[in-house]
């Protein structure tokens, strides 16, 4: 990877690569963009095959979240870390305090927080050694868990694409195709219970199909057989790249919308659901509950604050459908637009300002 050319593309503004050989700690963190304010974004740790994948999967992540971020109205940029090593074997305190250290460092440039092949207890050790991390144990004043929040964010979401799809954003007695069970799934199906919606649910984890069928109802399929289903709404809970060539020919659902990340395989994928008629509720967008509740860690967490910032998705999904058919755009790339939109408005006053005292300190 030739990497200042694949940076000056995206414009990124940095790239740190961490190493501590007493721990084994071999991490990049990728600092995207923080016109909005310092980058925020989770610490990933995966076994990748090897050093340019993990370079990669930095940079892609970094500019995911400085997109997230923007959309969601929150003053922060985009980043990620990365930590090559098998979260099941290879983790030791002393490596997340090394980490620690080195975000320190940064100043508060880098913000970071669970994600995948982290936990809560592994932003407590990070926390030892810098304040610059959230999704820290309550009670340390945090806020917890994250999962319900992202799946009301989903909820709310839904309920603006079940508007702009069918006049009303009511989902009583709606048919709603739920794939993947996980936390945050569970919570969007009370929620979808307790309004009347009609569930039909699939994974792979037999157990969580069970709880799910008991608890509220739903009606369970095989994984391969839920794309198929006769629904109003499909939500993808689970894997990534599972709106593709495959897929779309058997989607019935008038609508798309749920928390799992990177849905479409390709970005011709959001051309062909939107020629389809689909209305396509972006997933970083919906799915910024989580995001949205640590960030107001920042300000000395309080809930009422927070829930009132994550219910401005429905308003946010509401304006991406306007972007939509005013340009007559995917609605993927209306979200794309809505966040640079923000980025550009926000650089364009900053410069302003920056002229402004520069021609003060001239004596202009």
């Amino acid at each position: 990877m030739e990497l200042f050319k694949y940076m000056e593309k995206y414009d990124y503004e940095q790239l740190v690569f961490c190493q501590d050989k007493a721990s084994g700690l071999k991490a990049i963190i990728a600092i995207h963009d923080t016109t909005l304010g310092p980058a925020l974004g989770g610490a990933r740790m995966w076994t990748y095959a090897n050093e340019d994948l993990a370079i990669e999967d930095a940079l892609r992540l970094a500019r995911g979240m400085t997109y997230k971020n923007a959309a969601a109205g929150l003053n922060l940029g985009g980043g990620k870390t990365v930590i090559i090593g098998d979260p099941f074997k290879d983790k030791n305190e002393a490596m997340f305090r090394a980490l620690g250290r080195f975000i320190q460092g940064l100043n508060g440039r880098y913000i970071t927080a669970e994600d995948v092949g982290t936990t809560v207890t592994d932003m407590d050790i990070i926390h030892e050694e810098t304040n610059y991390v959230t999704g820290i144990s309550p009670t340390f004043g945090s806020s917890g868990n994250p999962s319900p929040v992202t799946a009301y964010g989903v909820y709310l979401g839904m309920k603006a694409a079940a508007k702009e799809a069918f006049g009303d954003d009511s989902l009583r007695d709606r048919k709603i195709a739920i794939q993947g069970l996980g936390n945050v799934a569970y919570t969007l199906c009370e929620y979808l219970y307790k309004e009347g919606a009609k569930l039909v649910v699939t994974d792979i984890n037999k157990k969580a199909v069970e709880r799910v069928v008991k608890d509220f109802e739903a009606m369970a399929v095989d994984p391969n057989e839920i794309y198929q289903q006769d629904v109003d709404i499909f939500s993808p809970c689970a894997l990534g790249a599972i709106i593709n060539d495959e897929t779309i020919p058997q989607l019935k659902a008038k609508v798309i919308a749920g928390s799992a990340n990177n849905q479409l395989k390709e970005s011709r994928h959001g051309d062909m659901i939107h020629e389809l008629g689909i209305v396509y509720a972006p997933d970083y967008v919906i799915n910024a509950g989580g995001v949205i509740n640590v960030a107001d860690e920042l300000y000395g967490y309080n809930r009422e604050r927070a829930m009132k910032r994550v219910e401005t998705i429905y308003d946010s999904i509401a304006k991406i459908f306007d972007i939509s058919k005013d340009e007559k755009i995917p609605t993927y790339l209306a979200a794309n637009r809505l966040a640079e939109q923000r980025i550009a408005q926000v650089s364009k006053s900053r410069s302003q300002f920056l002229r402004q005292e520069r021609n003060i300190l001239n004596g202009r």
